[in-house]
Order: C-alpha cells, then structure tokens, then sequence
C-alpha cells in the first residue's frame, strides 16, 4: 500500500481466499458456523470460564465444548494458552479445507499472520494467583511461552512448520481483519505464496471482566442472554465477551492456480487509519473510521457503489454503533442508505481479536452463498442508527463484494474488502 493508504498498485498480486476455519460460539466448522448466523441463532448464554458472580455482566459467547485434543496433540495442547490453542485448531481446519499439501511446498515461502486483542489473559490471571497464594517458583515453567500474544502466530507456524514471513497484529478489536490485510500484502510484496491469516482471543477471566465492566462497556442484560447482543437498537446498553478464532488460507492466485486449489473468494482491498483522539471511546463523528472505509475502497479501485454488502464492527455500544453509522454514511455519502448492513455480533457477541476473522468468514459465506445474515435483536430503531441493518431475519441477495469493518480500542481501524472471484 502506499503512505496514504489510498490507489491501487499497478500490476499487483492477486490474493485468493482457498479455505477457512473457524472455533466459534455457534461451532467448529464454517458450516455450523454460518448456519447459526443465517438461522439468526444466539450463541450467546450464562457465562460457565469464570465466576461472574461480583460483575454486572454474567453472560458470554463461549466456545462450548472445545477438546483442543481433537485438534492438537495432547502433550502440545497442555503447554498453549486457550487463545493459541484456538489458532491451532481453527489454523487446521482451514488448511484441510484449503486441500493444500504441506509437503509439496516450500515451507519457506509459507507464512502466517495472526491477530489478537490480550493474548493470555486467563493464564496471567490463573498464575499471578498462583504467585499470591503459592509463591512465584510455583508459576508453571510454560507461562511466559504461553502469555506472550505472538505464541498464537508461533504456534501455527511451529505445528505445521511454516517457516516464511510470521507477524502478529495486536490493535485491540481490529486485529483479526488488520492480520487479514497484512496477510494479504505479504503476498503482494512477493515474500509469501501462501499466509495462514485471521484472529483468535480467549480473554474471559475475572480480570477481563472486572477491567471492562468497570469500564461500563458490557451489557447488563443478563435474563435473555440470547437478547443482550443488539447493534444498532435503540436500547442497547454494552457488549458481550466472546472467544474464538477464524483463519483464512490467502494465497496468491499463481500459487493457488498451480495446483487447482478451489477458490473461495478474492482478497481486494484493505485500509487502516487512526482516530488519533481517546483511549477507548471512537472518533463521535466517525471520521476516523471513514477514513480506513474510503482507503479500503481506495486501494481495492473501486467506489462505494459496487460495495453489495457491509459486515458493520456493530458491537451493541451506544457510542460504536452511532459513530460506525456515521462513518459509513461519510464513506458511502446516499449510497449508505441503499447498502445492507449486518452485525454478526448481534450473534456471538464481541470477540474482540478474533472479531474481524469470524466476520471475514461470514463475508466470503454471504458472497457464495448469496445470503445476508441478520441483525438480530432490532426491535427499537434509534433515530440516529437508521441506515438498513438486515433485521432479524436472512436476506437472500447476490453479493459480489463485500467490506467487513473492525475498530478497536485506541482509535485503530481496519477495512477489508472481499470480491467474488472470476478469472
């Protein structure tokens, strides 16, 4: 990309989506995944990995009955962190989907780029507690390799020996998506032909939960769970936690011809700005996140007219949900009126890290299978959010390309744009 973030560059790689995998609150596979999100299903519930007793907020999207050892050998799995144990898991799926074989390729020209919002953070809380009560030469001989939030980026790369271009992108909410876009331009730099690429979190603990309900940022709505997560809507009140991983196989298009990968979608465009203004609460006119909107745009060579879709941040905050409408309307200018809005948060909550992965999933999923999924939880329109959110229900409506939004926490923001893929 240039310095500006803006103008296509001439003769550039193409970048091809060849497979994906997901751990998500609605399931294990794309498909459980996407299924969920089309039925319009919560996979939001009472939160069971740590006691919310003392918090306001007590519910969670989790990733419910996850065995690392379906995924991970037994020995390997006890030594990573949940988060990386995600990575791993999710890293395998997509590289069966991908129908890439490791062994045929040069592991030097294989790389990975992941995103996370904390890394560790159960694992820091669980071993400074051990420190308090125990003592510190009690600490497990594993904590430091398993905190660090780059052992999710090294653990990929180490399991399944991918030696090249490895980078870890830690912006809060929107490293899942700015890991994408990195991936992607490792490829058009010409140092990978193939990047193991998304986002991956498992932060609930006490301490995650203290630090944001302080913070006043999570939602309070704790009878219906399946309820609580409502973007956009007039009463929304905070998010909900969530976990996860999502991780796309990018390669480059040579590369995934050369040996007739199936191609799911095409990676062409990507734009990160800075609100440059508050620790935590957005730019209030959405003029930070326009910016990373227009870049994207920008750089995939096209205008907001032939954007058919847009995966919104959409975190259910009062202050994210207007500035996001904000911005899109600053981007898009009328256009933002006429462009179908979906938040799959509304669904599995706010996966912070891995947030932007999951939804790259759904916007390659919406742009094969010609399905929007729905904004659930719109029951109360609020004046100031009145662009068109996909609510409550499916829609089915052909999807060439598709912008997937992500902003997180310092005013960093990362856009990505997704095409269908035609030769």
């Amino acid at each position: 990309m240039s310095s500006s973030n803006g103008g296509a560059l001439a003769n550039r790689k193409r970048v091809v989506i060849t497979g994906m995998g997901v751990m998500s609150p609605l399931g294990q596979s794309v498909e459980e995944y996407w299924n969920g999100l089309v039925q319009g299903r919560s996979g939001i519930g009472p939160m069971t990995l740590a006691d919310p007793t003392p918090y306001p907020c007590k519910i969670a999207g989790e990733v419910t009955g996850f065995d690392a050892a379906q995924y991970i050998d037994k020995r390997e799995a006890r030594r990573m962190a949940r988060f990386s144990q995600f990575a791993v898991s999710a890293a395998a799926v997509a590289l069966e989907d991908s129908g890439l074989n490791l062994g045929k390729e040069d592991p030097d020209r294989l790389g990975v780029v992941m995103g996370t919002g904390v890394g560790g953070f159960p694992e820091t809380e669980e071993n400074a507690r051990t420190l308090i009560d125990r003592g510190g030469m009690r600490i497990s001989p594993y904590f430091i390799p398993m905190i660090l939030p780059n052992m999710a980026a090294a653990n990929v790369s180490r399991i399944f020996s991918l030696r090249g271009y490895t980078s870890t992108v830690i912006t809060a909410c929107a490293a899942g998506n700015q890991a994408i876009g990195e991936g992607a331009e490792a490829i058009r730099r010409g140092v990978a032909d193939v990047v193991l690429s998304g986002g991956c979190e498992a932060g609930i603990c006490q301490l995650g939960l203290g630090g944001f309900n302080v913070m006043k940022a999570l939602t309070r709505r704790n009878d219906k769970p399946e309820h609580a997560s409502r973007p956009f809507d007039a009463k929304r009140d905070g998010f909900v936690p969530a976990e996860g991983a999502g991780v796309l196989v990018l390669e480059s298009l040579e590369h995934a011809a050369s040996r007739g990968a199936n191609v799911l979608a095409e990676v062409i465009g990507y734009g990160v700005s800075s609100d440059a203004l508050h620790a935590v609460a957005p730019d209030e006119d959405g003029a930070g996140a326009a910016r990373a909107v227009r870049w994207a745009l920008d750089n995939a060579s096209i205008g907001p007219d032939e954007v058919d879709y847009v995966n919104a941040h959409g975190t259910s905050t009062p202050l994210n949900d207007l500035s996001e409408t904000l911005a899109i309307k600053l981007a898009f200018g009328e256009r933002a009126y006429k462009t179908p809005i979906s938040s799959t948060k509304s669904m599995i909550g706010h996966a912070l890290g891995a947030a932007g992965a999951l939804e790259a999933v759904a916007c390659v999923k919406t742009i094969l299978t010609g399905q929007i999924h729905p904004t659930i939880n719109y029951e109360n329109p609020d004046p100031e959010c009145d662009l068109d959110y996909v609510a409550n229900e499916a829609r089915y409506q052909q999807v060439d390309t598709a912008l997937s939004n992500s902003f997180g926490f310092g005013g960093q923001n990362a856009c990505v744009v997704f095409r269908r893929f035609e030769d």
